[in-house]
């Protein structure tokens, strides 16, 4: 019981009012993150653009492959110096190409994960209803629990926790479609960024609450999971 307790008021510290000192105190904050979203969605419309040319494609599939500099960008890419070293301008102001700790240059993986939460709540935002089975309440425990297009913890109740595991199941997975071990965990550990819980105990926890059967090394989403574990 205290845990549900712990569980239920996840959000009444935000929804609480607060003082009027501590309301002056934050009321310039909410546009900062207006403005960091808006900059991000920028990024991203922008990305088609910046892959629509070839020696970008080119330079950066070098640099994915270990090409550590722009010498060797250009014998990997067959690119001039010149469409090397403006190629590598335009990866590097797009914050998807920049130099690592040795000098070598890198992908920036963690550019793209921003780009995808960026982009994660907009498209799958039609989805919500239908992920919450018609049901208020379970709608908002995923809520409570699932923020940004990411897990924040696991509820300790069975009855939400399954809740919570079948909206990640349903928003991650295809019906009867089998998965391979590495593209699943590829796919959890965008659910875990930052949250209290690792894609291999996400992975656990869906196979043992049945919303992912695994077959020698082999997962897939059973159509009837959909449906089930609503309470």
């Amino acid at each position: 019981m205290p845990n549900d307790r712990s569980d239920s008021s996840a959000e009444d510290p935000e929804s609480s009012p607060s003082s009027p000192s501590s309301q002056r105190s934050r009321s310039p904050q909410p546009s900062q993150p207006s403005v960091e979203a808006s900059s991000s969605a920028s990024a991203l419309a922008a990305l088609p653009a910046l892959f629509a040319e070839e020696g970008r494609v080119r330079a950066f599939a070098a640099v994915a492959l270990g090409a550590g500099d722009a010498a060797r960008v250009a014998r990997a890419a067959g690119l001039s110096a010149k469409e090397t070293s403006g190629a590598l301008r335009r990866l590097r102001e797009q914050g998807v190409v920049a130099s690592g700790p040795d000098g070598q240059l890198v992908v920036v993986h963690d550019r793209f994960r921003e780009l995808a939460r960026v982009a994660r709540p907009a498209s799958w935002a039609p989805e919500a209803p239908a992920t919450a089975g018609g049901d208020g309440r379970a709608d908002m425990i995923v809520r409570t629990f699932v923020r940004d297009g990411r897990l924040v913890r696991l509820p300790a109740r069975w009855t939400r926790k399954k809740v919570v595991l079948r909206h990640i199941a349903e928003q991650t997975f295809a019906p009867g479609v089998e998965y391979p071990e590495r593209t699943v965990d590829e796919k959890l550990r965008a659910w875990c960024e930052d949250g209290e819980v690792d894609h291999v105990t996400l992975r656990r926890h869906l196979v043992d609450f049945g919303h992912l059967r695994r077959s020698d090394g082999i997962y897939a989403r059973p159509a009837e999971s959909a449906r089930t574990g609503t309470a």
